[in-house]
């Protein structure tokens, strides 16, 4: 057993610091989350202030005392900051440099190269998945719709038959692969295993991405046919350097945590001895924070020295790396004090109570939970940490891929049918010059499809493992 989840089910064991009964704590828990949802739909309030106030809110709808409310937030802020704040940063750090040094652009030119005709919608799912695996998603499409626009000009295609698998090969790493903070938050709440939850989330990532990806761009691509908005088009960031860095070098970086931490979650399931040499060193190296930062060192010179930058312009890229990150910090803080409240006020046990008479598999609970959030806020990372506190006390009895596939239902219905209330919704309509009703009919559909898609597969694994 990891230590996050002995560290969960030593949650789970206090004693609740209210005593209120199931029909009351399940009232707060709906008053809670409606004060969130308020929050940010009607008053457009930072989702990170929502948070806060509603899980103060939902201590006080369930009758605990305030100080114990605030000492249940700030104890679950700090934890989840803790476990979780270095790797987004790393994170960010290192799609900082892969975007800058030109090392995004060379994958993409490599893979293009390659690609014609059928094949294209192919190729732009394959980039989209390599790029969206360090970066979050919003810089992701802001990197890929130059490509996307450009190749769809140039290539004379139709925009979502280029567009639609870029977006899905960004959306399904975003919502169901670490070290995206949605799946990290999920894995530090539930207590999983970041290995397994790595290695289940690309077998299952894989054919939901081409499904939603080039197999429904085709019937996007007749139901939207728009021409390519070429104002959109921006500079990509390599025009301004002299050399870039090469094709094998840039994939080997962007894959080196990938390989260190799923190498170390097989080790862990072949050798299975705390006191073998080789499992011992897998450990430490394929924990996140090494693999994550032997990615960082890494990519300093593979990427950045690779690009010709200086040690003044490596030390500027990583600084600028670190502040747009902190709105995430916030939001993702906050989240794990919202989910350490639900936990303190006794919500773990009510669930468990419930569940037993409940004819709905938990792992299909847990997405529907995610799905109702995430229509509701129009945030997948407030849906997959809301979700997330709430069901992680049937995680207690799981097997190790059990729980690795709750992450993944979550992380699934997070991304269920993107729109208005939702920020990339907007950022796509404008990128892609379509009208509200044409982004619903291929971006909204679209993320719906990563969505079901997803569970299904997390349902069917969840049979033979």
């Amino acid at each position: 057993m990891t230590s996050l989840s002995v560290e969960m089910l030593a949650a789970d064991a206090v004693e609740p610091i209210t005593s209120a009964g199931n029909a009351q704590l399940g009232i707060a828990v709906l008053a809670g989350i409606a004060v969130i949802v308020l929050l940010i739909t009607k008053f457009k309030l930072h989702a990170f202030l929502a948070l806060t106030i509603g899980s103060l809110a939902l201590g006080a709808f369930a009758g605990a005392p305030l100080d114990a409310a605030i000492a249940s937030f700030t104890a679950g802020l700090g934890s989840t900051v803790a476990g979780v704040g270095v790797l987004i940063a790393l994170g960010a750090i290192l799609g900082k440099l892969l975007a800058d040094s030109g090392g995004a652009d060379q994958i993409v030119d490599t893979i293009l190269a390659r690609a014609s005709g059928r094949s294209m919608p192919w190729a732009m799912v394959l980039i989209a998945s390599i790029i969206g695996l360090p970066l979050f998603f919003e810089v992701g499409i802001v990197l890929l719709i130059p490509v996307v626009l450009m190749v769809a000009k140039r290539g004379n295609y139709s925009l979502m038959r280029i567009g639609i698998p870029a977006l899905a090969g960004l959306s399904v790493m975003h919502g169901l692969i670490p070290p995206h903070p949605g799946p990290l938050v999920a894995i530090d709440a539930i207590g999983a295993n970041l290995g397994v939850t790595l290695a289940l989330g690309l077998v299952v990532a894989i054919p939901t991405v081409i499904i939603a990806g080039p197999v429904f761009s085709k019937y996007a691509a007749r139901w939207v046919d728009i021409p390519t908005p070429e104002k959109m088009i921006p500079q990509r960031p390599s025009e301004d350097l002299e050399k870039r860095p090469s094709f094998g070098a840039t994939v080997t970086t962007v894959l080196l945590p990938v390989v260190l931490m799923m190498a170390k979650a097989l080790v862990d399931i072949v050798v299975d001895d705390p006191e073998n040499g080789v499992q011992r060193v897998t450990d430490v190296i394929g924990s996140p924070l090494i693999a994550l930062l032997a990615a960082v060192i890494v990519g300093l010179f593979t990427l950045g020295r690779a690009a010709g930058f200086t040690k003044e312009r490596l030390s500027s890229t990583v600084e600028k790396s670190l502040a747009p990150i902190a709105g995430v910090l916030l939001i993702v803080g906050a989240g794990g004090g919202f989910k350490q409240t639900l936990i303190d006020i006794g919500v773990g046990q009510m669930i468990l109570d419930f569940s037993k008479n409940w004819a709905v598999p938990t792992l299909l609970l847990a997405w529907l939970i995610a799905v109702a959030i995430r229509l509701a806020t129009g945030s997948a990372t407030v849906a997959t940490i809301s979700a997330a506190g709430l069901v992680a006390p049937l995680a207690a009895d799981m097997s190790t891929t059990h729980a690795a596939l709750l992450v993944l239902a979550i992380g699934a219905g997070s991304l269920f049918f993107s729109h208005v209330n939702d920020a990339g919704f907007w950022l796509v309509k404008e990128y892609f010059g379509m009208s509200v009703g044409q982004t619903v009919k291929t971006w909204s559909v679209m993320e719906t499809i990563i969505s079901v898609v997803g569970i299904v597969f997390v349902l069917l694994l969840s049979l033979v493992l």
